[in-house]
C-alpha cells in the first residue's frame, strides 16, 4: 500500500507561524477529544486512534440518524443517515453502503453506526429492488451520496469532496462500479463482493476488498482475488481475506471489517496518517485472517 497522501489545504506565511507558536504555548497540541486534530491536516477527526478504539462498537463521537423514505429519494430506495451529533468539528467526510442481491439495508445497518461513531456520515441504504445487478448498484450509491450532500437533512454537515462507498456482494460489486464511474471518490470498500466484471484498470479509488474463505456464493478464486489482482498495481490496495467466514458474514457486527475499514476510511477519506500503522505493515494470518495482499511498500 503506497498510500499516497492527498493534497490538503495547509495555512502558509506568518498566519501561519503565529498559529504553531500559539499551539505550543497553549498546549492545543495534546488535547485528544474529538475537537482536537493537527492543524496541518484539517480533515482530521478524533483522538489518536488505538487497537481498542478502532475495535471498539461505538467510536468518541455520539450519533445521531435520519430515516430517508423511498418516496423522497431519486435514484435509489431510500435509507437511514448516521452522522455524528456534534457540529463542532465542522464537516465530516461520507460514505454510502449498498445491501446485496437479494437483500434489504438492515443487512448493512450495523456499520452506519459503528463508522459514524468514529466520525463520518454515514448512508445505509435500500436500492431500487432487491434484484438490481452491480452497474444499478453503483449508481445507486452515487445518487445517494448525491442526496446526502445536495438534498438531505443534514447536507451541511458532509464535505462533498470526502467520499465514499461500500457494499456487500452485489453492492461490492456496486462499489467498484460506482468508483469507476466517478474517479472523485477518495475510499471504495466492497464486502464480499458479485460481479460478472473482473478487471477494473481504470479505477483510481483506494480500494480495500474483503474476501472471505468459505465464500460459496462469490468465492474469492472468481471473485474478490481477481477483483484485487486486476487493479492498477500503483493503486493503494489491499486485500482481506476473512478466516472462517462467509458470504454473510458483513451482514453482522464484526470487528476485523470494522477496523479495517474505520482505518481505510480514514486514512483516505480524512488523508489521516495517524491510521496508517493499521493498515501497513499488512496484518498476518490469524484466527480471523485467512490471509492479506497490499502495496505496502515496507511489508515484512
Amino acid at each position: 500500500m503506497q498510500l499516497h497522501p492527498h493534497t490538503s489545504r495547509r495555512g502558509t506565511g506568518r498566519l501561519a507561524g503565529l498559529t504553531a507558536a500559539l499551539a505550543a504555548v497553549v498546549g492545543l497540541s495534546t488535547l485528544t477529544g474529538p475537537g482536537a486534530h493537527a492543524a496541518d491536516n484539517p480533515y482530521e477527526r478524533g483522538p489518536a486512534p488505538t487497537e481498542s478504539s478502532i475495535e471498539a462498537l461505538r467510536g468518541p463521537y455520539a450519533v445521531s440518524q435520519t430515516s430517508v423514505s423511498r418516496l423522497s429519494a431519486t435514484g435509489f430506495g431510500g435509507g437511514t443517515i448516521y452522522y455524528p451529533t456534534t457540529t463542532a468539528d465542522g464537516t465530516f467526510g461520507a460514505v454510502a453502503i449498498s445491501p446485496g442481491y437479494t437483500a434489504l439495508e438492515s443487512s448493512i445497518s450495523w456499520l452506519g453506526p459503528r463508522l459514524a461513531s468514529q466520525g463520518f456520515v454515514v448512508f445505509t441504504i435500500d436500492t431500487n429492488t432487491t434484484l438490481d445487478q452491480p452497474g444499478s448498484r453503483g449508481d445507486q450509491l452515487l445518487a445517494a451520496l448525491d442526496y446526502l450532500t445536495q438534498r438531505s437533512s443534514v447536507r451541511n454537515r458532509v464535505d462533498s469532496s470526502r467520499l465514499g462507498v461500500m457494499g456487500h456482494s452485489m453492492g461490492g460489486g456496486g462499489s467498484l462500479e460506482a468508483a469507476k464511474t466517478r474517479p472523485s471518490l477518495q475510499a471504495a470498500i466492497p464486502l464480499t463482493p458479485w460481479n460478472l466484471d473482473k478487471t477494473w484498470p481504470e479505477l483510481r479509488t483506494p480500494t480495500l476488498i474483503f474476501g472471505a474463505d468459505g465464500d460459496s456464493i462469490a468465492p474469492v478464486s472468481s471473485h474478490a482475488e481477481p477483483f484485487y489482482t486486476n487493479l492498477p498495481s500503483s493503486l493503494d490496495r489491499a486485500y482481506l481475506e476473512l478466516n472462517n467466514a462467509t458470504h454473510f458474514t458483513p451482514n453482522s457486527s464484526d470487528t476485523t471489517i470494522a477496523k479495517y475499514s474505520v482505518s481505510w476510511l480514514k486514512r483516505f477519506i480524512d488523508n489521516d496518517t495517524r491510521y496508517e500503522q493499521f493498515l501497513c505493515p499488512l496484518p498476518r494470518p490469524s484466527l480471523t485472517i485467512e490471509e492479506s495482499r497490499g502495496n505496502c511498500p515496507h511489508t515484512s
